[in-house]
Formats: structure tokens, sequence, C-alpha cells
């Protein structure tokens, strides 16, 4: 190699170097442009581009503001929002702190969710999305949106780990969480969740949920805790009755 080739080779790396450092105001000029809608198409993907070669946690936490809002056509923002994923999966576990502030605040987290399994080794995968999922609790939330989608992600992980963090859900205050807590919980197919969903089901007003505890529980044929009966067969959607120890369906 000569010696021009060297300076090119330097020069190359100085100019890969400065892009993957903007300034703190060039920083908060693409941030605004990733996340304004209106923007011209090529500045919010010129935008998208330059916050992936950051590959560092403040490119990141830009990038996942492009999954806040859709756009058309549906093509384009389609593309954006895998190009805003690579950036975010090439910040590596710089990345994670980021997601887990997003998910905290977001409208919807399925994007990021993608996101967190491709940067987290298989083992942590579970481990991670428990830590998302420790941000959140049973109370009223304006958008429970994201509390549902990662409860439904949980699905397929049949780890008690998992069943005892979604356990509280079914007593949320938001019908469609209790709705896909109750569905998460059978999934694990562990009859330890029995006496929860149960007293879940007691206390539950409405019927979409009871029909599917009950049915749930129907179908499984696990048992019912003794202390139980009595309120539960009061509390038994009608096609629903207690034989035993076991709910059965009419």
């Amino acid at each position: 190699m000569g010696i021009f080739d060297l300076f090119t080779k330097k020069n190359d790396q100085a100019e890969a170097a400065k892009r993957k450092a903007p300034s703190p105001r060039e920083l908060a000029r693409l941030d605004r442009l990733v996340s304004d809608k209106l923007a011209q198409n090529y500045d919010r993907q010129d935008a998208i581009a330059t916050l992936g070669e950051m590959a560092n946690a403040e490119g990141a936490r830009a990038l996942l503001r492009r999954f806040d809002f859709s756009m058309q056509p549906t093509i384009t923002d389609q593309e954006e929002k895998e190009s805003a994923l690579e950036g975010i999966v090439a910040a590596g576990e710089q990345a994670l702190e980021p997601i887990q502030a997003y998910c905290a605040r977001a409208e919807s987290i399925t994007w990021a969710l993608r996101a967190l399994r491709r940067i987290v080794p298989q083992e942590r995968v579970v481990e991670e999305h428990l830590h998302l999922l420790d941000q959140f609790d049973t109370d009223y939330m304006r958008n429970p949106e994201p509390k549902i989608q990662l409860i439904a992600v949980l699905e397929e992980f049949r780890e008690d780990s998992v069943r005892k963090a979604v356990e509280p859900f079914v007593m949320d205050t938001n019908e469609s969480v209790r709705f896909h807590a109750v569905g998460t919980l059978f999934a694990m197919e562990n009859p330890e969740s029995a006496q929860v969903l149960t007293e879940a089901l007691i206390e539950e007003e409405s019927l979409r949920v009871k029909n599917r505890i009950a049915g749930g529980l129907s179908q499984r044929q696990w048992e019912i805790p003794a202390s139980l009966h009595e309120a539960l067969r009061a509390a038994l959607p009608s096609e629903f009755s207690l034989q035993g120890s076991k709910i059965v369906r009419h």
C-alpha cells in the first residue's frame, strides 16, 4: 500500500467517525426529521441512514421515534421502519436502555420488541421481556396497548417465570389486558394457575373474560381449590357448572 493509499484510508476512517458522531445540534435535527411525518421522504430517510450509522444509544433512541407513526404509501412506511430497525439492531446492547424507555411510553411496541429479539442472546430473551413487563402495573393506563402486546408476545415462552409475572394482570383494570393475560396463562399449560384464574373469574364482570377462563379451565380439567367452590358456582356463566372439583361445559 502506498503513502497515498494510507492517507486515503485515514481520511475515509475520519469521515466515517465524523458521520457516526454528529454534533448535539445535528443530532437534534436528525431526531426531529425522523419523528416528522410531514418531512420530505428523502430527508427523513437520510436521517434514518445517518442515525443508523452511529450504532449507539443516541442513534437508537432517535430511530425508535420512527415507530410512532404510520404513513402512506405503506411500502415507504414499511421500508423506513425496516431501516430504522436495522439501525437500532446495529447499536447492539447499547440500544436496550432506549428500548426499555421507549416501551414505557409508546403507543405501540411491536417494532421495539422485534429489535429487542434480534439484539439479545436467545437465553436472555425471556428475561428482557419480563424486565419490560416490570415497568407496568395493573392500574389504569390511558393506552393499554403496549401492555397487551407484551403479554401476548409472552404466550410463546412456557416458563414459570412468565406465568408468575403475568398472573397479576388477570386483575388489571383494563378488560382487554385481562383477556390477553388469561390467554397467556393458559398457553403456559400450568395447572398451578388454576387458583388465580378461578379467583379472577369470581371477581370478573366481563362475560367475555368469564367465558375465556371457564372455557380454558373446563378444557384442561384443572382442579379447582375446594375453598373457592361456593363462590365459583355463583359466578360461572350459564353454560358451565362445577362437578366435583372441575368445571364442565353443558
